[in-house]
């Protein structure tokens, strides 16, 4: 996974613990209330952004994987023009 992709879910999930604890703060409730709402929205979060990496490290992998695979081909089908050229 790129710095790029791991510092935009970063800033995502900073970005919704900061407006889920907003609006719980705002709600009309008592604090032990409120406490247990911003405990259990954080763990949402946090669950959502574990799978929103491990989705990603997935994806990533299978390019690579790819990738390793398409070098593998090009290397093969360079070698076969080449030996036509030499022959």
């Amino acid at each position: 996974m790129s710095e790029n992709n791991s510092d935009l879910l970063v800033g995502l999930f900073i970005g919704g613990l900061i407006g889920t604890a907003l609006g719980i703060l705002y709600a009309p409730k008592s604090g032990k209330e409120t406490r247990e709402d911003i405990s259990s929205k954080a763990n949402e979060l946090l669950v959502k952004a574990k799978d929103a990496v491990e989705k990603s490290k997935t994806a990533y992998e299978e390019a690579v994987k790819l990738l390793k695979g398409l070098e593998i081909s090009a290397k093969e089908k360079m070698e076969e023009v080449k030996s036509e050229v030499y022959e």
